[in-house]
């Protein structure tokens, strides 16, 4: 809990004092890693999805006990966010409101984005299928990503996204299929 406190005041110049406590997106998060996902571990499903149907309720933020969620995760804003079962996110992410991690119902198993470290995920970006998406990446507000890896070190913006930074330097390039979106 204590890595997500620290990332608040970090990416967030708003936040003072003992008001990050109050933060939605903190909830959710201590909801899930404290409860839901340790129930889901075990196998008690139905309860684990009580914890996160209420977490949605209180905060309007959707995370399946299933994700894996790394430490240092900040959420601003975090209405309509949804997480899905098999997403996984690395640590020190960003992620705005209504940003969607999710399957498009052609998957079997893995299912939903792996998020890497260092991840900026911008306002209503949408994020489909089983995709990988890099260390250090931005993803522009808006930005549809459906089956499609994203590299290292990039920015990616539009739908369909494009990446449009790589290393520092302004390219254009369209993304690669992601191998287990076949």
């Amino acid at each position: 809990m204590f890595e997500d406190l620290k990332s608040i005041y970090k990416n967030d110049p708003a936040a003072r004092g003992l008001e990050a406590l109050l933060y939605p997106g903190l909830h959710a998060i201590v909801f899930h890693r404290y409860i839901g996902h340790p129930l889901y571990k075990i196998r008690l499903r139905f309860l684990a999805r009580m914890v996160s149907q209420f977490s949605r309720f209180l905060t309007g933020i959707e995370i399946h006990p299933g994700a894996k969620i790394g430490k240092g995760l900040f959420i601003d804003h975090g209405m309509g966010i949804v997480i899905g079962e098999t997403a996984e996110i690395g640590d020190d992410c960003v992620m705005f409101h209504q940003v969607t991690l999710g399957g498009t119902g052609k998957h079997v198993g893995k299912r939903h984005p792996t998020i890497g470290d260092n991840v900026m995920l911008a306002t209503a970006a949408t994020l489909l299928g089983p995709i990988k998406v890099g260390n250090n990446v931005k993803v522009g507000a808006e930005t549809f990503i459906i089956n499609h890896d994203v590299p290292d070190n990039c920015t990616v913006v539009g739908a369909p996204g494009v990446i449009v930074r790589k290393d520092g330097e302004e390219v254009r390039i369209k993304l690669k299929k992601s191998k287990l979106a076949d």
